[in-house]
């Protein structure tokens, strides 16, 4: 079994993540919004790298059920409709729609693992229910990727976090013993036995922590830390992110 931690998108190259599970962490904000919308009801997320393909593909689909969010630097795109606040993805505004998001790290991050044999999106509030599916896909196929967004192709102390919490959750019984792991899991791991289970903590001390707190946006951190709120397992594939649904029986 193997578990790699990656701490940015940027030089991560294809084959590192061809046919592997890939779980992308961009907790402060993109995949907590991501699964706020699809909890919420939204059709489908369709993530774009830049401004100007998110306006192309809107302009390809159904403009009455096409919603434009994003942002720059932390700030709501001018024109888009949504920023990348989860607090404004109510189910008001995104149920029955398709998102067209755009992000500077998170959206780029997602992108950069097409070609994986899955790729997940995970954040405090979908916590338990992604990690249970790595859990299985890591006993499965004995391969799990965790892809961090990071801060402007840099290191991000809360995403490192969610890393480190998912990899010591998906461990399994033996833990390093029967794991191996790189450098970035090691490194993870111990962010998780400083931070424990306090994701705000964590989210407080890390610097786009307090850049959004300084941008106004205190209450998004705190929304962000909160465990299994929206347990959803959202899946990349085909350029769309969609919530999995397990088949009903009977």
């Amino acid at each position: 079994m193997k578990i790699d931690v990656f701490f940015t998108a940027s030089g991560v190259q294809p084959a590192e993540v061809q046919g592997r599970s890939v779980v992308v962490v961009d907790v402060l904000r993109a995949t907590t919004t991501i699964a706020v919308a699809l909890d919420h009801g939204a059709r489908e997320v369709v993530p774009a790298a830049s401004t100007e393909e998110a306006l192309r593909i809107a302009q390809n689909l159904e403009r009455a059920d096409v919603v434009l969010a994003g942002e720059r630097r932390s700030t709501r795109i001018p024109g888009f409709a949504l920023g990348n606040s989860p607090l404004e993805f109510t189910a008001d505004a995104v149920h029955g729609k398709t998102i067209v998001l755009t992000t500077t790290n998170g959206t780029p991050a997602l992108i950069a693992a097409q070609g994986a044999r899955e790729v997940i999106a995970l954040a405090a509030v979908n916590f338990g229910v992604v990690a249970q599916h790595c859990r299985a896909a890591l006993e499965q196929a004995g391969d799990l990727v965790i892809l961090c967004a990071g801060s402007e192709r840099r290191f991000a102390l809360e995403d490192a976090f969610a890393a480190g919490r998912l990899t010591k959750v998906v461990l399994p019984e033996g833990g390093l013993r029967r794991v191996d792991v790189n450098d970035g899991a090691l490194a993870s791991l111990e962010l998780a036995r400083h931070y424990g289970e306090r994701w705000l903590r964590a989210f407080r001390a890390s610097g786009h922590g307090q850049e959004l707190a300084d941008l106004g946006f205190r209450e998004d951190v705190r929304y962000c830390a909160q465990e299994n709120t929206h347990p959803v397992l959202p899946i990349y594939a085909d350029r769309r992110i969609t919530a999995y649904r397990a088949p009903q029986e009977g």
